[in-house]
């Protein structure tokens, strides 16, 4: 049986998204959401725990993110996560980011488009992921 990589998260945007493009053209954004969870401790007391994601969407469904959404949008991400790691001065460096290959804009507060409505979820971009260097 093949692994399965897939992540869904329903969070605001806590920036603008970033948008670059690679030197063949690719468009590429990258941006963070905060996804909130609340629950009670072992006293009784409510808490919150927030968790913030780095999310980078490739060629159509890139542009599509920097055109609409917008700090403070509540969006839909649906994708996998991709890990890297390196080291720097002899330590052992980890970074971790979603994929999207989906994206719903939820009509959540803030940002450009917010009286719009929610868009069509974007399926992955043809041919799968680039093998170009991200730009940033």
């Amino acid at each position: 049986m093949a692994g399965v990589n897939k992540v869904i998260l329903i969070g605001h945007l806590g920036a603008d998204p970033e948008m670059r493009y690679t030197a063949n053209g690719t468009a590429v954004a990258k941006f963070r959401i905060a996804t909130t969870e609340k629950f009670t401790d072992r006293d009784g007391n409510r808490q919150e725990r927030t968790e913030w994601h780095r999310v980078v969407a490739w060629r159509k469904l890139a542009e599509i993110c920097g055109q609409y959404l917008a700090k403070g949008k509540q969006v839909y991400i649906e994708g996998k996560i991709r890990n890297d790691t390196w080291e720097k001065d002899g330590v052992k460096q980890y970074s971790y980011e979603i994929v999207a290959d989906n994206m719903v804009m939820l009509g959540g507060a803030g940002g450009r488009g917010q009286d719009r409505e929610p868009e069509p979820p974007f399926g992955p971009p043809e041919g799968g992921m680039p093998n170009d260097d991200i730009p940033f």
